[in-house]
């Protein structure tokens, strides 16, 4: 669907101009390694399980985060918990490569650093204050695993696969259009 516009000069010349309404859906970036592409499933299956859980019992999963005590009390506890999940969702457009608007590849990309990047920060959270919690919450309420530095280590692991998804998938490149 396209606009057509159409512009006049003072001189009494015009000249039309077609304007797209919606965003051009665009084919992912060729992979820079072969690997690239089983590291991203992978990092997508990780967030593809860590979402079905969380979501499975969503409310407890928001008190299971309200008892971390984090900075900026109940409301930033729920907030937190409601940005995790979408975040976990919205990642997984570039991670599988779907086809998507340049704009919403990137900002998939940004929220699979989001996601790793704030699993870190309450892993740490949690080993450096003394908090006596029982859960980590990766896997929301439904299995249960006690913070620690592996916490932060998996959190790294993460990151890890972050990064180099977007490495081999860098999203700015050269894309073809269909």
């Amino acid at each position: 669907m396209s606009k057509i516009t159409t512009f006049a000069y003072s001189e009494g010349e015009s000249y039309t101009v077609s304007m797209s309404v919606l965003p051009v859906v665009t084919q992912p970036a060729q992979p820079k390694t072969t690997n690239i592409i089983a590291i991203s499933r992978l990092y997508s299956a990780i967030l593809v399980v860590f979402a079905v859980t969380q979501l499975f019992s969503f409310s407890d999963f928001q008190m299971l985060v309200r008892s971390f005590w984090l900075p900026g009390g109940i409301p930033l506890a729920y907030l937190l918990s409601a940005i995790i999940v979408i975040a976990e969702v919205l990642a997984l457009p570039f991670l599988l490569r779907m086809k998507v608007s340049s704009l919403f590849r990137v900002l998939s990309m940004v929220l699979g650093w989001a996601v790793a990047g704030i699993w870190l920060g309450v892993s740490l959270w949690l080993v450096l204050t003394v908090n006596a919690v029982t859960n980590i919450g990766f896997f929301g309420t439904v299995v249960e695993f006690t913070p620690g530095w592996w916490s932060v280590l998996v959190s790294m692991a993460l990151c890890t696969l972050a990064a180099w998804s977007s490495w081999g998938m860098w999203p700015l490149g050269k894309t073809s259009k269909k």
